[in-house]
C-alpha cells in the first residue's frame, strides 16, 4: 500500500467534507418480491450509504470505482472481476493495482471514465469532488454513493454494495465475520471505565490528526482510548503543537508512513511537559490500512489494540 495513501485521503477528506455532506444511511431496497424474484429481473432499485435511490442494471457488469475503500469490498464480495476501473488510490487488494487509473480522487478524468461504459460508478462522498459527482448523474449514469463513518459501518456499507453487486450471500458472509470480529475487539479491550487520551497523529509537518467522526477515531473507541481531539468534527483538522500541549495527551500515537514513525515522536520527546512522554507512551503505527474504508481497517485495528494494550 501506497506510504502515503493514509495522508491523502484524510486530506481529501479535509478539503471535500464541507462541500459534501449528505442524509445518514438507510437500508437498502431491493424492490418488492422475493430475493428470488428479484434476482432476475433486468432493473433494479437500491438504495445507496446516503439515502439517495440508484436504479441499475442488474446485475452491473462494468463497475468503476472511486472509491478505495468500496474498490478492497467489492474484491472481497465477490464482485472484483467486475471491477474495470479505479481512482489512483485504490491499491488494495493487490489485484486492484493492475486496474485502469482514473486520477486523483479530486480531480478523475471524466473522458477516460466515460470510455470504460460503466454500468455503475461507485464515490466516496467525502473523496470524490461534488462537482464532479454531479456531472456524472447529468451524463445518465448510475451514482452510487459510499459513506461509511465508523467501523461498525464498514460491514453495513458492505451489504449494500452486496446487493448493488448482486454478491449479497457472499457481502453477508464477510459483513457477519467482521461484525463478530469487532464485536470481539471492543468486548476484549473497549471497556475501560477512565480510557486515555490520545493523540493519533496522521501528518507531522503541519501537524494533523482525526476528528471525532472519523473511522480512525473509532478504532480508539474500540481499543479502549478516546480520540483527545474528539470533538472537532472535521475529519483532519490541522492542529497546532500548542493545542496538543493544553489538551495533554496520555498517548501519542504516530500513525506515519512505514519508516516515519520513529522521527515523528522523536520530535514529541522535546516536549517533556507532556504526560505522553514522561510515562513513555509513544506508539509508532504504521499499518495503513488504519486509514482505510475496508475490511483492512478492521484488521489495523486489532493491531492497534495489541500496542495500545502492551503500554
Amino acid at each position: 500500500m501506497s506510504a502515503l495513501r493514509g495522508f491523502v485521503l484524510l486530506i481529501a477528506l479535509t478539503a471535500i467534507c464541507a462541500m459534501s455532506l449528505y442524509a445518514s444511511a438507510s437500508e437498502v431496497d431491493v424492490g418488492a418480491g422475493s430475493s428470488r424474484a428479484a434476482e432476475s429481473v433486468r432493473a433494479r432499485t437500491v438504495v445507496d450509504d446516503t439515502g439517495h435511490r440508484v436504479t441499475i442494471s442488474y446485475p452491473p457488469q462494468r463497475i468503476v470505482s472511486l472509491a478505495p475503500g468500496a474498490t478492497e469490498m467489492l474484491f472481497a464480495i465477490g464482485a472484483g472481476d467486475r471491477v474495470v476501473a479505479t481512482d489512483d488510490l485504490s491499491d488494495e487488494p493487490p489485484a486492484a493495482r493492475n486496474l485502469p487509473k482514473l486520477g486523483e480522487l479530486a480531480n478523475i478524468d471524466i473522458e477516460r471514465l466515460i470510455a470504460t461504459k460503466p454500468s455503475v460508478v461507485v464515490v466516496w462522498t467525502y473523496g470524490t469532488s461534488p462537482a464532479q459527482i454531479t456531472l456524472l448523474g447529468r451524463l445518465g449514469l448510475p451514482v452510487y454513493r459510499e459513506e461509511p463513518l465508523t467501523l461498525d459501518e464498514i460491514a453495513v456499507s458492505m451489504r449494500r454494495l452486496g446487493r448493488l453487486a448482486g454478491t449479497s450471500a457472499a457481502a453477508d458472509r464477510v459483513a457477519d465475520a467482521l461484525q463478530a470480529r469487532l464485536a470481539a475487539l471492543a468486548t476484549r479491550y473497549g471497556h475501560v471505565r477512565n480510557p486515555p487520551a490520545a493523540l493519533l497523529e496522521v501528518w507531522d509537518k503541519p501537524l494533523y490528526t482525526v476528528g471525532g467522526r472519523e473511522p480512525m477515531s473509532d478504532a480508539l473507541r474500540v481499543c479502549g482510548a478516546r480520540n483527545v481531539f474528539g470533538d472537532l468534527r472535521q475529519a483532519a483538522p490541522a492542529v497546532s503543537v500548542e493545542a496538543v500541549i493544553a489538551r495533554d495527551p496520555d498517548i501519542i500515537i504516530a500513525a506515519a508512513p512505514p519508516g516515519k514513525g520513529a522521527a515523528w515522536l522523536a520530535s514529541w520527546r522535546r516536549f517533556s511537559m507532556l504526560r505522553a512522554v514522561r510515562n513513555g507512551r509513544l506508539i509508532a503505527f504504521d499499518d495503513q490500512r488504519l486509514s482505510g474504508l475496508g475490511p483492512g481497517a478492521i484488521e489495523a485495528t486489532a493491531e492497534l489494540c495489541k500496542r495500545l494494550a502492551a503500554r
